[in-house]
């Protein structure tokens, strides 16, 4: 990736075992906000529990980056890697909490995308009441949205999806390269 003088330099690196505690604690930060932004707390089973995030560590084809900028950590992802159908998805992506809106989610995920060009189709998940997360993915990464998994019509359970109360509702996105 290119930079101008101004710009800074988002690359990925693969986390290692002494890295997943932060990974952890920076991911449920960051999940944290729109959770207490709609409502009020984090406290209600919204964020991602140690045992999703480390089943997703650990599933099969998953790889665990932290995402850096100038060298400096400032966000994570787990992508799952399917090299026989290059049907790929994307089980958490975050900014660290006091990064967001400086344009590294979008720079993260473009390096995403060259790293994996062979990629067929992508998909990702995320509540309903993530607006932040949904423009992000509809509008800056060209995902759609294909289901809304809600009480009347659950999802398969997928490793990196929260276990959702039953009036919370998930999207899941495609984006098809």
């Amino acid at each position: 990736m290119t930079t101008t003088p101004n710009e800074s330099r988002i690359t990925l690196d693969i986390a290692t075992e002494a890295d997943l505690p932060r990974f952890r604690k920076d991911l449920r930060e960051a999940f944290a906000i729109a959770a207490v932004e709609e409502f009020g707390s984090a406290d209600n089973g919204l964020i991602p529990s140690d045992a999703d995030v480390t089943s997703s560590f650990e599933a099969p084809n998953a790889v665990v980056y932290r995402i850096l900028e100038d060298g400096r950590w400032v966000g994570g992802a787990v992508v799952s890697i399917d090299a026989a159908t290059q049907r790929n998805s994307l089980d958490f992506f975050f900014v660290r909490a006091g990064e967001i809106g400086r344009g590294i989610g979008r720079k993260a995920w473009t390096v995403i995308e060259k790293h994996y060009a062979a990629t067929k189709v992508w998909t990702t998940h995320t509540p309903y009441f993530e607006r932040r997360n949904i423009h992000f993915y509809v509008n800056v990464c060209g995902f759609s949205i294909v289901e809304y998994y809600n009480a009347r019509h659950p999802g398969p359970k997928h490793s990196a999806e929260l276990d959702l109360p039953e009036d919370v509702g998930m999207f899941r996105f495609e984006k098809r390269m």
